[in-house]
């Protein structure tokens, strides 16, 4: 796999996250656009595997970005003090900073992401997006 391609994905990532939370929340911090880009790339290698399905994709999707919110979240709101996010008022949460709630919906996100990952995979290689097995 070519970097071009993980950049494009980075890109992509920085952006669509950086839209959706400024659509949601009014405001993103520079850390979380980052942060999108970075999840974007790390879902487009998992998904550029043959062996990947929608389902497993989700499940692994929803763990790496609950990690990566994890240490990003240690960083921003703990050692920095900048305040980007608080889950301290959500059910099952972890130091403030992820929470089952949360992870559900990284699942749910992981959806798109996976047809989108696709459609980047067949603009780059011309190999066909898969139909998604459940």
């Amino acid at each position: 796999m070519k970097y071009s391609q993980y950049l494009l994905s980075f890109f992509m990532g920085y952006f669509i996250y950086s839209l959706v939370e400024i659509l949601n929340r009014g405001y993103t911090h520079w850390t979380m656009s980052l942060t999108g880009g970075f999840i974007l790339s790390v879902l487009y290698g998992i998904n550029s595997r043959r062996s990947m399905d929608l389902l497993k994709s989700c499940f692994i999707g929803s763990l790496v970005i609950t990690a990566v919110e994890f240490a990003v979240g240690v960083f921003d709101n703990l050692i920095m003090h900048w305040n980007v996010w608080d889950y301290s008022s959500m059910p099952l949460n972890l130091l403030g900073q992820i929470c089952l709630p949360f992870s559900c919906c990284w699942f749910l996100i992981c959806i798109p992401a996976y047809y989108l990952c696709g459609i980047m995979r067949k603009r780059f290689t011309g190999m066909s997006v898969r139909v998604p097995e459940i």
